[in-house]
């Protein structure tokens, strides 16, 4: 009798896991919750920006009247309502806008001036070292000058004429603003720096496509405070230098009246300066930032 090996192999069966029934848990109420409610009309409202602004100026102007009314001398500081009177009074005649319209056909172009000249030297930083060392070098001697230091030489050479005024803005604006845009462009992300290069975009085109949108809060940055530099130095020049070919500005309408002791006009005069630079800043810009940096979601 012989013995028979049989070989075989067999696959291990694994256990089916039991199928658990199906059900449904109700939601329980959160402890505490509230129920949404619409919110009065005047929480909603003074959710407006330019409500809590204008407050803010009508307690500013109130504060002013009461303490000019307390000092009892208008000669030395008269009540926002005489100011006001003095504002209607130069408006209604012409002669605020015409002074106004002076000054912002200097500020135009020395501002303009300013911006071109500032995005050439800052393209020319971030594409050469040359061109940054020229910027820092630059930057560094003329920065901390004062540009209403330059007047006198801009009227030797320049004379008596808009382009001495021209050139001290287009000073007050560029420096600032180079430093900002050059800040900006410095911190693109290197991510995105390589987009562009591997997009083939060299010089200008780089710099258009892929440097300033990445660094636009930084201009805008820059171009607010290129823009409130030029209203100072403007003032300040024409307060010094008077008329430019005949024709005054703010300036020197603010100076006519301090010299005619009429101190109601000359805060005329500040107030026009003032509602210019909320208009700009509250108009202008706030709408390009809306349009490009708050709706590309790169600042809050």
């Amino acid at each position: 009798m012989s013995d028979v090996l049989i070989t075989g192999t067999q696959t291990p069966t694994r256990p089916v896991p039991p199928v658990r029934p199906e059900y449904e848990l109700p939601l329980e109420p959160l402890a505490g919750a509230t129920i949404l409610t619409v919110l009065p009309f005047y929480q909603r409202l003074w959710q407006r920006a330019w409500l809590r602004k204008c407050v803010i100026l009508v307690c500013l102007a109130l504060i002013w009247e009461i303490a000019a009314r307390l000092q009892g001398n208008e000669l030395l500081l008269p009540p926002f309502s005489a100011a006001i009177k003095a504002l209607a009074e130069d408006t209604l005649n012409g002669l605020i806008p015409s002074r106004a319209l002076n000054s912002l056909e200097v500020l135009i172009k020395g501002y303009v001036a300013g911006v071109v000249l500032a995005f050439v030297l800052t393209s020319l930083a971030v594409s050469t070292q040359v061109g940054r060392d020229l910027l820092s070098t630059l930057t560094s001697m003329l920065n901390p000058l004062p540009p209403i230091a330059l007047l006198p030489l801009a009227l030797l050479w320049f004379g008596l004429g808009q382009g001495s005024l021209v050139f001290v803005l287009i000073h007050s604006v560029l420096w600032p603003l180079a430093l900002n845009m050059y800040t900006g462009f410095t911190g693109v992300p290197e991510t995105l720096r390589m987009a562009g290069r591997n997009y083939g975009l060299r010089g200008l085109r780089y710099v258009l496509l892929i440097l300033v949108p990445a660094a636009l809060p930084s201009i805008i940055a820059g171009l607010k405070i290129g823009w409130a530099f030029a209203w100072r130095t403007l003032i300040a020049a024409e307060l010094v230098f008077g008329a430019s070919s005949g024709r005054g500005g703010l300036g020197w309408y603010i100076f006519q009246n301090r010299n005619e002791l009429y101190t109601d006009r000359v805060f005329a005069g500040l107030i026009t300066v003032i509602l210019f630079g909320l208009l700009v800043e509250n108009v202008l810009f706030r709408q390009l930032e809306k349009r490009t940096v708050i709706k590309w979601g790169m600042t809050r």
